[in-house]
């Protein structure tokens, strides 16, 4: 049910039972937040909780897109008067994992869930499809208002590989402690070789190569 067929009532509803997942998910984590228990803490019968989210996965696609959308609240400021492509990247890359640290108690759990191919909340699987999408939005935004010479069919398929990378990096940040120092260390080295590499691009040969290896790394979430 789309949310612009609520009753007033109804989406007030449905609001609560988004909130308590998803404090419930920062709290307690994917494995043990349970329908039941969001029906509990929303203060609705477990019914009424699977009327409004099917299933948990609904519910995660619900966190997946919030935390999205306060990627992007925080990005997109940022980016503005920012004209080179590296760091306008460094700044999609570095808030994406800001926006991730209320999760960082938990974040193991939910990669455990997710890791499976068939996880219907991997995030390249298809019920991820929109929260991947705003994401790869971002990483577009960055290229498309950078300042650079990239040929067009290069930029183009950049921001998927990106997002690609982006998950990446995540996998690294979950497990990394102390501070993120490594995470960090791995952004900026990866930075650095992107900046060096990209003039390259330009050239003929290498133009070719470079467009085969981005499409291949599209295919990972075909």
């Amino acid at each position: 049910m789309f949310s612009s067929e609520l009753t007033p009532k109804a989406e007030q509803t449905r609001a609560r039972i988004r909130a308590a997942a998803i404090e419930s998910f920062i709290e307690r984590g994917y494995p043990d937040t349970t329908i039941r228990l969001i029906a509990r803490e929303a203060g609705v019968s477990v019914g009424n909780a699977y009327y409004y989210f099917p299933s948990k996965t609904h519910l995660v696609q619900e966190l997946y897109e919030q935390v999205q959308q306060d990627h992007a609240r925080v990005a997109v400021p940022l980016l503005e008067g920012v004209t080179g492509l590296v760091d306008r990247l460094r700044i999609v890359f570095e808030t994406g994992l800001a926006t991730l640290e209320p999760y960082q108690r938990v974040a193991p759990g939910f990669l455990s869930a997710m890791i499976a191919p068939d996880s219907p909340i991997n995030p390249l699987a298809r019920e991820s499809s929109g929260a991947r999408e705003m994401t790869i939005a971002l990483f577009r935004r960055a290229v498309d208002g950078a300042e650079h010479r990239l040929p067009e069919d290069i930029a183009k398929r950049l921001p998927e590989a990106l997002f690609v990378a982006f998950l990446g990096l995540i996998v690294r940040w979950t497990y990394d402690e102390d501070d993120h120092t490594r995470t960090r260390r791995l952004l900026d080295t990866a930075l650095k070789l992107l900046a060096v590499a990209l003039p390259f691009v330009r050239v003929p040969g290498v133009r070719g190569v470079a467009r085969d290896l981005l499409d291949q790394i599209a295919e990972v979430r075909a």
